[in-house]
């Protein structure tokens, strides 16, 4: 009884998965019951989206309506959404990249108006990137330039990877306000002010914050690139789904960077980019040299050490082991590896070409029961008596004056910018890319000083995007399966987790042997005492009592009788009457009267 109870304890530990698939099953197909219904009354509607949203009762409703663009609502410098499905206002770049082939020099890589290939809204359009191993290049005029001074800057645009992402870049650059700008000869080398968007190659996930910041001694421009992220960004690029990128920059020098409207990275312009936007104000002198007798050691050999007489430094390290011996039965003639025997010669074996053949080797059968073969060494052991190379001690240096450094000077090239913000005004939104995937799909370009008016943009063009793609997302059953086609190690969880625990309880709950038959099969096998069994015992305690019973019956007849005969009689005879009765009142030790 204690083993089984252990095993059903056991078995409902395992079970609990069982248990917990079962539940999600139930639901699961009590929500494809409901959805069918829902298909009988309306056709048109996506079953995967019906069956989300049951599950989610929460998530933003799947939209049953045409899709309809977003709006700006307040003021902004640059909205774009694509859904009039044309390029109208967009410049594609006629210009060649410099330092390259001229196979790849053109930017004539392809960019389309239209939906993503699995769109959940029907209507909304996008700019795809369409060439693989292709230079693109495509850009637009700002409403009006943007000027760094009193309001804050939001850039925000969506980015979907629809085929994945193996190396290439999706990051927007916002084009410097210049008097020779042209955007049909919009190239790499075309100043830029912000660049800012996502970039993969390889396993080196990027987001990129970089800005072009002006030296106001040498009016000279260096890039300053933010600090790396902390989070982690591979699912943005592996899920497929459409993210939402925004930067925001403060006047006060701090910004933002955001996924989804999450803020994934921030700080300061000052304090978090590099190289640093202000130069140090003191560098070390060029033309200061390290004095020849400067003595740079902490730690020198003692020089009055001596090595003592008895230092063997000709001892080796390691000895044979002495009180070693030889294992019994170790084969001395017979060799560790032997010839195949059943190894034949190629025929197209040359020995010529090839040499002479000889067949391959193979451990000796002899020597696998055989504690060793071949000629027999004693094992090596550290040599106690050991020291190896003597080296003086090491001390103090005395003359210690420490690491020598060349000695500060101000710095001629010292300036501190502390409005690191005031950059240089932008006139136009680009596109300048590489990429060796295709499909990329770019949607809802925005860039405004606003930060509500681009939460409204985001809410109206990404927020209904999210709400659909999330409603269309498969249920729990079906991720499960669809990670264990990516990793079929999986199914053997699930086997353990699911098939495992039924298989047991069917086996120990639903079959098997009374433990009192497992018992008395035990007690067959030793000689040890062995209980009554219950049944033989109730069936005696019954029967003594009905014949206690009986006996007292016929006792108490046979007591009136005598009482009657004997009345009359001496004490001594009703004493010893008495004490007969005593012994007929004991039911297993009175024996039946015989009057």
């Amino acid at each position: 009884m204690e083993l089984k109870m252990r095993l059903c304890v056991a078995l409902l530990s395992l079970s609990l998965c069982l248990g917990l698939m079962g539940h999600v099953r139930a639901q699961e197909e009590a929500e494809d019951m409901d959805m069918d219904v829902e298909d009988a009354i309306d056709d048109m509607q996506e079953e995967d989206v019906e069956e989300e949203e049951q599950q989610v009762p929460s998530s933003p409703p799947v939209p049953t309506v045409t899709y309809k663009a977003p709006e700006p609502m307040g003021e902004h410098y640059f909205a774009e959404s694509f859904d009039k499905g044309t390029l109208q206002g967009w410049v594609l770049s006629q210009a060649k990249k410099d330092g390259i082939d001229e196979e790849i020099a053109k930017y004539d890589g392809k960019w389309e108006v239209e939906e993503m290939k699995d769109t959940k809204l029907p209507g909304d359009k996008g700019l795809v990137l369409k060439s693989k191993a292709k230079h693109h290049a495509i850009s637009a005029l700002l409403l009006r330039p943007f000027t760094f001074d009193t309001k804050p800057l939001i850039v925000q645009y969506e980015v979907n990877f629809q085929t994945g992402i193996d190396c290439g870049g999706a990051y927007v650059k916002l084009l410097s306000q210049t008097p020779d700008l042209d955007l049909e000869e919009f190239v790499d080398k075309t100043p830029y002010t912000i660049m800012f968007g996502p970039d993969k190659c390889g396993e080196d996930y990027k987001l990129h914050f970089i800005f072009r910041h002006k030296n106001p001694k040498t009016g000279e421009f260096e890039e300053k690139h933010a600090k790396k992220p902390d989070a982690d960004l591979r699912t943005y690029y592996t899920d497929k789904k459409t993210h939402l990128y925004t930067l925001v920059l403060n006047p006060d020098n701090s910004f933002e960077i955001l996924i989804d409207q999450t803020v994934v990275n921030s700080g300061s312009l000052l304090n978090d980019m590099t190289p640093p936007i202000n130069p140090p104000a003191e560098i070390e002198d060029p033309d200061d040299l390290k004095p020849e007798d400067w003595d740079e050691r902490p730690k020198i050999q003692d020089p009055d050490a001596v090595k003592p007489e008895d230092w063997d430094e000709d001892a080796p390290a390691k000895i044979a082991d002495e009180d070693a011996v030889k294992p019994d039965g170790w084969l001395d003639e017979e060799p560790e590896y032997i010839s195949d025997p059943d190894a034949l010669k190629p025929e197209d074996w040359d020995e010529d070409m090839d040499g002479e053949w000889e067949a391959p080797q193979i451990p000796n059968p002899v020597c696998e029961t055989a504690p060793g073969c071949g000629p027999w060494e004693r094992p090596v052991i550290d040599n106690p008596n050991y020291k190896g190379k003597w080296k003086p001690p090491m001390i103090d240096n005395p003359n210690y004056q420490g690491v020598w450094k060349p000695r500060k000077i101000p710095n001629p090239d010292f300036f501190e910018d502390l409005h690191p913000f005031r950059m240089t005004p932008i006139s136009a939104v680009g596109l300048e890319l590489w990429s060796m995937s295709s499909d990329i799909f770019f949607d809802n370009f925005f860039v405004t000083s606003d930060r509500n008016v681009a939460e409204r943009w985001a809410a109206d063009g990404w927020g209904l995007k999210k709400a659909a793609e999330g409603a269309a997302e498969p249920g729990l059953m079906n991720q499960m399966i669809t990670a264990a086609e990516e990793r079929p190690w999986l199914w053997v969880v699930y086997v353990l987790t699911v098939a495992l625990p039924l298989v047991l309880i069917i086996v120990f709950c639903c079959t098997g042997k009374s433990s009192e038959s497992t018992s008395a099969a035990e007690y067959k096998k030793t000689d040890a005492p062995q209980p009554d069994v219950k049944e033989e015992a109730e069936e005696e305690d019954t029967k003594e009592e009905e014949s206690a019973k009986k006996s007292e019956e016929e006792d108490s007849t046979g007591e009136a009788e005598e009482a009657a005969e004997d009345d009359g009689k001496d004490d001594n005879t009703s004493s010893q009457r008495s004490e007969d009765d005593i012994l007929r009142r004991s039911p297993r030790s009175r024996k039946p009267r015989k009057d």
